[in-house]
């Protein structure tokens, strides 16, 4: 750390900053998503292609398998669910016993393909978090695009009948 960093620190009466044992490790998967909202922080929309290569999907769960101290594997993207080893990564972070949560747009669960998204999330316990910035249809979407709210309220009820909620 610079001296500055440590200077200020002291200054403010804070003791020294020290670095803990990594235990959640979130990976995005790419900018691709079925969604194209003014806010999104990483600019994510359907004519996005940028995604992780199946070699970053292999050093994600390399470092996972070998950091015991990494309990949750938080999944995000654009819409992570889009990408190609979505499911497979899912399926291994799982199979070594680890948490697994995904950021989820909630309207990735009507799209096209999709159709049983919901059910494998379900199936290998995987945490959502959705994303839904407000209760109002229309400022939802005002921000996400037409529609979005409806389609956002039908994937809450598609999850809340597979027991989440």
């Amino acid at each position: 750390m610079s001296n500055d960093f440590q200077q200020a620190l002291s200054e403010h009466e804070i003791g020294p900053v020290r670095r803990g044992p990594i235990e959640v490790l979130q990976v995005n998967l790419g900018r691709r998503c079925n969604q194209a909202c003014r806010h999104c922080h990483v600019d994510a929309s359907p004519v996005r292609t940028e995604a992780a290569t199946d070699e970053v999907i292999e050093r994600i769960l390399w470092l996972v398998k070998r950091s015991p101290s990494v309990h949750t594997v938080d999944i995000t993207g654009g819409a992570p669910e889009l990408h190609p080893a979505f499911r497979d990564l899912v399926r291994a972070v799982r199979g070594m016993g680890r948490h697994v949560m995904d950021r989820c747009n909630l309207t990735i669960l009507s799209e096209p393909g999709q159709d049983d998204t919901a059910e494998f999330l379900a199936r290998h316990a995987v945490e959502v978090v959705a994303s839904l910035p407000c209760y109002g249809a229309d400022n939802v979407d005002r921000q996400r695009g037409s529609g979005v709210f409806d389609a956002s309220i039908k994937g809450l009820r598609q999850l809340n009948a597979l027991g989440y909620g």
